[in-house]
């Protein structure tokens, strides 16, 4: 309902400013603080008020005066606060709000025929996913779980690096060395922890090996690079069978997050079908194109790009932002949006590409970019594949799960539910709320700023974190464990107190949350809208008895509204990608 009222306070403010001969370019529309009892509010006196030549306050009321709230459904009262002008809600809105929220794809808006593709996570597959990567396919899975909440066609997309010298390195490596070369065991039974360390030894060996031996290494792999570029399938064979193994390992790893793809699209692809030639020969016809150091490169200062993009080297092989071009422009073939995330320390790339991709005569209106920052683990640990240091995204998430596990099982006895829970149901929980608990303070902050996962923190049930907010839904669950159905007609009138009538405007925002997180791809919004919900459902639970409710038709009423107020956490957990136990 709130995307509704929204509307029609949008249309109320239009016309008003039509009537007076007012501009409209701006409405000023904004959530008004919580001690004011409206829905919305609108500062556009501010604006105007010079315009007119008269106080915002005045102003204001002008603008009131010319709406009559009884042409509208949701709007119930226009009041003017000193320049703001607020829109209270109508009885219709928390009806409507209420009836609505009795679905359980509450929060799911209607589909808008428009196809995103995400684009995230693409680590290069040479080893273990690192906790400093952690942050990327957190956010990646988020930002494609609100816009397929808000009604757009997503598919969720891993960019393969199957092409660079990393690859290279660790084919010629893969199959050069014997189990007896390597200097470790696996640290953990799955197959890239196994393959990672001929990836290291490699490393180590073109490091500080023999100068004959390393240069013969070196030629091999150029050999491989160079096969690739001339589309050589055996070449591709060999280096697929290290890609297809490291890539299946990882693919395990995150999806205990869980962090799904459609499709794994690997940039060999843009080589062998010709599209990564296509993309060079147009970049050498450029105004741009210069040939400088042995290599050709795109010189961008004229756009604000300080640094030269490399596109091919001397020996004709091309480079990783080159193929990414001809994916990028694959991308606007087939989807009407390209949504990709990005670490800060790739913000250069990012630029060069768009900047790039306009000069090669794309829309690059159809490209947006979510910018994240790193995440830190408390002592400032490294985070090297190859160097074989730093700490596994598996490790951090074992260890949640085991923190979770003692922290549900000392709970155990001040359970007042009394549903008798088994050690499965402790091992689910313990995944459910261990891994939410990851996933959550991971993704409730702004991307752009730099993190430190602190373990108090995630894991505290008393504070504003995953547990806190998963607590909400078990405990609407137990409520409503304890009916035999959910009122089908209430009366939402009889939601008289104050403590209802907030939760039910806390509802009501979800879907436009989602609305607004979805145009921004900003999906920490809703987290922090999961946070006020909690807040605000705890608030009614203290002072509102529901079963033992005075009179059979509040039970009744109080009942929906907390049937709504599962169906909402629940939706807006999942648009995190967190899970919401029904039980803990």
């Amino acid at each position: 309902m709130f995307i509704a009222v929204r509307e029609e306070v949008a249309a109320a403010i239009e016309a008003a400013l039509d009537a007076l001969d007012l501009p409209t370019d701006d409405l000023g529309i904004e959530e008004p603080p919580e001690d004011v009892d409206a829905v919305l509010a609108s500062s556009v006196a501010f604006r105007l008020a010079g315009e007119v030549g008269a106080p915002p306050p005045k102003v204001a009321a002008d603008i009131a005066d010319e709406i009559d709230p009884d042409t509208f459904d949701y709007v119930g009262d226009v009041t003017t606060q000193g320049p703001y002008i607020n829109f209270l809600p109508s009885e219709a809105y928390f009806e409507a709000t209420l009836a609505a929220a009795q679905d359980d794809d509450y929060g799911h808006l209607p589909d808008r025929d428009e196809s995103v593709v995400v684009e995230h996570t693409s680590a290069n597959p040479t080893g273990p996913v690192h906790v400093g990567r952690a942050r990327n396919p957190i956010v990646g899975d988020a930002v494609a779980n609100v816009l397929e909440f808000a009604g757009y066609d997503v598919e969720r997309h891993y960019y393969v690096n199957d092409a660079g010298r990393q690859m290279a390195v660790f084919t010629w490596a893969y199959e050069h060395f014997d189990e007896a070369d390597l200097d470790a065991e696996p640290e953990r039974d799955r197959i890239e922890y196994d393959l990672v360390r001929y990836y290291r030894t490699g490393n180590a060996f073109l490091e500080d090996g023999p100068a004959d031996k390393v240069d013969e290494a070196e030629a091999e792999i150029q050999s491989i690079m160079q096969g690739l570029e001339e589309h050589d399938e055996e070449t591709y064979e060999r280096v697929s069978e290290v890609v297809d193994q490291v890539l299946s390992g990882m693919q395990e790893c995150l999806a205990r997050l869980p962090a799904e793809f459609d499709e794994f699209v690997k940039e060999t692809r843009f080589m062998f079908d010709g599209t990564t030639d296509d993309v060079v020969d147009r970049l050498q016809e450029l105004d741009e194109a210069v040939y400088e150091e042995d290599a050709w490169q795109l010189d961008l200062s004229e756009y604000g790009i300080d640094k030269k993009m490399v596109f091919l080297r001397s020996d004709g092989t091309s480079l990783y932002t080159t193929r990414d071009l001809a994916h990028h422009e694959w991308k606007f073939e087939n989807y009407d949006r390209a949504v990709t995330v990005l670490g800060e320390d790739h913000k250069l790339q990012a630029d060069q590409l768009r900047q790039t991709l306009d000069l090669l005569g794309n829309d690059v209106d159809q490209l947006e970019n979510v910018i994240f920052s790193w995440v830190n683990l408390p002592g400032g640990l490294g985070m090297s594949t190859r160097a074989g240091t730093g700490v596994d995204l598996d490790d951090l998430l074992d260890e949640a799960i085991d923190r979770a596990r003692d922290e549900v099982e000392t709970r155990m006895e001040e359970r007042i539910r009394d549903d008798d829970l088994n050690e499965e149901d402790v091992e689910r929980i313990a995944h459910q709320v261990g891994i939410g608990a990851v996933r959550y303070d991971i993704v409730s902050k702004q991307p752009t700023k730099a993190i430190t996962f602190e373990w108090d923190q995630a894991l505290d049930f008393e504070a504003q974190s995953a547990p806190y907010v998963q607590y909400v839904h078990a405990r609407c669950c137990g409520i409503l464990d304890e009916v035999d159905s959910v009122p089908e007609s209430v009366d939402a009138s009889v939601l008289e107190r104050e403590e209802s009538r907030d939760l039910l405007r806390v509802i009501a925002r979800f879907p436009g949350v989602i609305d607004e997180a979805a145009d921004d791809l900003e999906p920490h919004t809703v987290a922090t809208y999961t946070r006020e919900f909690a807040e605000t459902f705890n608030a009614f639970y203290r002072e509102c008895r529901v079963l033992g409710a005075e009179d059979e038709a509040v039970r009744d009423a109080r009942i929906a509204l907390v049937a709504a107020a599962r169906h909402t956490i629940a939706n807006a957990l999942s648009a995190l990608g967190v899970a919401a136990p029904r039980s803990m």
